[in-house]
């Protein structure tokens, strides 16, 4: 059985006795003792073992081997069934998201991981680590599993952050190119299945920090209002990015329109100096015998100058606002 570790815990301190995993009904532990089981990828046979062994509900166990539920809290008689959504970011920008299960009784927690690779091991030291809070019960376990699954979303953000900000740096000195504008949309996907799928743990955190619930003792919903505030955050941060990235591109493109608009300019500016002699040109260019400058001595000269005057007084002028 993919079981990671299954522990028994009397006033916060591992207790020598195992529980036993034989899928028998246990019996009712006394007060300041709960057990902690939890596993990885079970198959349907193993969950049903641990089903009967703590008396899950089935549509509970059922929803705990599907991959795909939304982040939730029902409530089963004196049970509560949580589901979360983990995020990872192994390579690339693409998102692999996960799901971890919880059933919370009285004296017991489970929990149900599937397809995450974050292991609940150096939680579960850091627990044992602390007995005080250890000892408050299963319910306080079941806060800091869920704020370790709400950390886990930082590190990838931080890394989408990284992302977002380079390509924003370098929209500012030029057009991003098609492979940057495709990555942008693709981030932007990113970001709104991010928040259509861990949006809902919101919902969750709020529930458990404002409602009464089973086996959730009153005194432990400022756990999960802590848990709730880091949700927060994820999720202003997440709105924060998708929008910085949809600014790149209209800043890009704003940028873009403006040194488009000043190279019109120069070549407009470009284009009329080099009309006037070209005018000129083209007059003295035509075929008659009777025009006067031509048998002047001063004829040619005087051509150069008007020329010169004219062009040079639009390159001031042209200077004077800026075209050139």
């Amino acid at each position: 059985m993919p079981i990671i570790a299954s522990r028994r815990y009397e006033h916060g301190k591992p207790s020598p006795v195992s529980p036993p995993l034989d899928g028998a009904a246990r019996d009712t532990l006394p007060p300041h003792v709960f057990d902690w089981t939890g596993l990885c990828d079970p198959s349907a046979q193993e969950m049903d073992t641990v089903r009967r062994q703590f008396g899950l509900h089935p549509l509970a166990v059922e929803d705990a081997l599907s991959p795909t539920q939304m982040p939730k809290v029902e409530i089963y008689g004196q049970q509560l069934f949580i589901v979360a959504r983990t995020v990872a970011m192994p390579e690339g920008d693409n998102l692999d998201y996960g799901q971890t299960a919880i059933f919370l009784g009285r004296d017991f927690l489970v929990s149900v991981r599937l397809g995450s690779t974050r292991s609940h091991d150096q939680l579960r030291e850091r627990l044992e680590g602390d007995c005080d809070r250890l000892a408050e019960g299963p319910d306080y376990v079941a806060h800091a599993i869920l704020d370790f699954i709400v950390d886990g979303y930082q590190p990838v953000l931080e890394k989408l952050e990284e992302a977002v900000v380079a390509m924003e740096e370098q929209a500012i000195f030029r057009f991003p190119a098609p492979s940057t504008i495709r990555r942008i949309f693709r981030l932007r996907r990113q970001f709104r299945r991010f928040s259509r799928i861990i949006g809902p743990m919101q919902e969750v955190c709020e529930r458990l920090a404002t409602t009464e619930l089973p086996v959730v003792d009153p005194g432990a919903r400022i756990w999960f209002r802590d848990v709730l505030d880091h949700v927060r955050r994820t999720l202003s941060r997440t709105d924060a990015l998708r929008e910085t990235l949809a600014s790149v591109v209209e800043t890009a493109s704003l940028l873009e329109q403006h040194r488009q608009g000043d190279m019109t300019r120069q070549l407009a500016a470009w284009a009329a100096l080099l009309a006037v002699p070209t005018a000129i040109a083209g007059i003295y260019g035509m075929n008659f015998d009777y025009m006067p400058e031509l048998h002047s001595k001063w004829g040619y000269p005087a051509v150069w100058a008007v020329i010169l005057t004219i062009c040079g007084a639009l390159w001031l002028r042209f200077r004077r606002i800026g075209w050139l």
